[in-house]
């Protein structure tokens, strides 16, 4: 079975937050989990460096796009391998591949008969002397009446045109745009209502998305899929390669999604690879992102493959719902968010890992809290977690001067292990990280509990047999969540084997015993409270700051 892994691009003109992480991180979780598995698993993202928010911040930082776009890419790369992110390829949409691979796509569009000419309407600014990017033209939904950008309202997630939206403004000089005629391309999303249709029909009968992505799809087609224009007057991205339309840019609608595939077939020419087997009619797929990003990938991209005959249409829709930040909407121009770069720079990336898993927003909004978080570490990942491993070890290390006990695990331990391995497996096939990582947790618990009610440091002085039993079970415990969590706190689990000098990384129960243990380290060190008010003093000066 191939295994294709689409993580969401983020635009690279500025820095990630945990919001990122948070809509990202279910995606290294399903490839890490596959690949311990055994199966072929490709997993691709990259930096959105076309979009327009990477002209706004050149502009306002009074450089070049090609600069920004620069200095974010490699911030990211560096995060996600901070993070632990497992990516087969990181790569960037103004890349030359990039660039020659859609322009591919867009001419298989066009000769398939999906892409049509029109001359369209567009906001053009008078006093810039330019025809206005979507997300340079500010306004009114006229939906919800909520203030929203050209392309999408955030509060009601419509789909929109610049013209739709009232009291509208340019985001350069803040005048009030004239509208202008311009020939462009448009895409014949209408002609795929029916197939789409089918298509999610059979998502929700067999419960491969989320229920946002199901509910959000649905309103779409309700109202009826429009056509939609795919070239825009844009100072970056990919030039239209047809004659008569130079200047004018490929649009987002095509360009951006278009990078699962352009990424695909890069990594396969790297690596001598056949990309292919990871975009045929076997391939299961995995789209992860956060919940503004649904129609792109339930309507947009899919209608894109059909237009273009692929075969391999997104399986599962992972849409995550929003982070916010001690009980407020993380707000990247106001500074009200937790940078990834900071907190890489003072924490353990398992930590963050955990908790963004453990309270992801899979289902509904949930918070991101500087208390929580340190309890969370200290309570959970420490206590219970760290605690079990390092009191089994060090009991081992001092009684037994390293060397590992070992006997027959009863069938009741075996029996629940195994057990663990597929309740929890099934859970990350599903998209359901957070039921997944709790399904360990419980487990750990149970092994705490196991330890406390067979009192090892009794039983070595009155039943020196029992205690080498006990000891033996509790390393075939840890043996056994070295690879259990690693698709959720790779670091800590790298330890354990590099304590246990175990080479073995797979996703099944592990009943050989290690003979000599290495020297014991601590997986976390406690966390002081008084952290707490000291970073949410550090959140609320640099919020007041902006």
């Amino acid at each position: 079975m191939s295994i294709f892994i689409g993580g969401a691009w983020p635009y690279a003109n500025g820095s990630l937050h945990l919001g990122h992480v948070a809509a990202l991180l279910p995606g290294d979780i399903i490839a890490r989990y596959y690949r311990q598995k055994g199966e072929k698993v490709l997993y691709v993202s990259g930096s959105d460096c076309n979009g327009t928010p990477i002209s706004i911040r050149a502009k306002q930082e009074n450089t070049d796009v090609q600069s920004i776009a620069e200095r974010y890419h490699q911030e990211f790369e560096e995060c996600f391998k901070q993070l632990g992110f497992t990516y087969d390829l990181y790569t960037r949409t103004d890349a030359d591949h990039h660039h020659h691979s859609v322009k591919e796509i867009f001419l298989s569009l066009w000769k398939n008969g999906y892409l049509y000419k029109k001359t369209v309407e567009q906001a053009y600014c008078d006093h810039d002397k330019q025809f206005l990017p979507d997300r340079f033209v500010s306004g009114i939904c006229p939906y919800c009446k909520s203030n929203a950008r050209g392309d999408q309202c955030d509060v009601c997630s419509k789909i929109l045109d610049p013209l739709d939206l009232l009291d509208k403004t340019c985001k350069i000089c803040g005048n009030e745009p004239i509208i202008k005629g311009s020939e462009h391309f448009y895409f014949a999303f209408s002609k795929f209502q029916e197939q789409i249709e089918e298509y999610v029909k059979n998502a929700e009968e067999n419960e491969l998305w989320r229920d946002n992505a199901i509910s959000l799809t649905k309103r779409y087609l309700d109202e009826g899929l429009l056509d939609r224009a795919v070239t825009r007057d844009l100072p970056n991205g990919v030039d239209v390669p047809l004659e008569g339309f130079e200047g004018k840019k490929i649009y987002v609608w095509i360009e951006a999604v278009s990078g699962y595939l352009t990424a695909s077939k890069e990594w396969g020419k790297l690596n001598n690879q056949v990309y292919q087997e990871f975009w045929s009619e076997n391939t299961t797929s995995y789209y992860i992102h956060g919940k503004d990003n649904i129609p792109f990938h339930t309507v947009i991209w899919p209608s894109i493959l059909l237009g273009l005959k692929q075969k391999s249409l997104p399986t599962h829709i992972i849409s995550n719902e929003y982070l916010t930040l001690e009980k407020r909407k993380l707000s990247t121009s106001q500074n009200w968010a937790v940078w990834v770069p900071y907190i890489l720079e003072k924490y353990n990336p398992d930590s963050v890992r955990y908790f963004l898993t453990i309270n992801g927003p899979e289902n509904r909004d949930t918070d991101f809290s500087w208390r929580e978080f340190i309890y969370s570490h200290n309570g959970e990942l420490l206590g219970a977690f760290g605690n079990f491993v390092n009191r089994t070890l060090k009991f081992v290390e001092k009684t037994y001067q390293g060397k590992i006990p070992t006997c027959v695990i009863s069938n009741d331990i075996s029996s629940l292990t195994k057990k663990v391995y597929e309740k929890t497996g099934l859970l990350i096939e599903r998209g359901q990280v957070k039921k997944a990582l709790e399904e360990v947790f419980t487990y750990i618990r149970y092994a705490n509990k196991y330890f406390d009610e067979e009192k090892p440091w009794k039983q070595i002085k009155e039943e020196p047999d029992k205690a080498e039993e006990t000891l033996a079970t509790c390393i075939y415990i840890i043996l056994n969540l070295s690879q259990l969590l690693d698709p959720f706190v790779p670091f800590s689990t790298n330890k354990i084997r590099e304590m246990l000098d175990l080479k073995i990384v797979e996703w099944k129960e592990q009943t050989e015993f290690p003979s000599v243990l290495h020297a014991v380290t601590p997986l976390f060190e406690r966390l002081d409270v008084s952290i707490v008010d000291m970073e949410l003093e550090y959140l609320l000066t640099q919020s007041n700051e902006i």
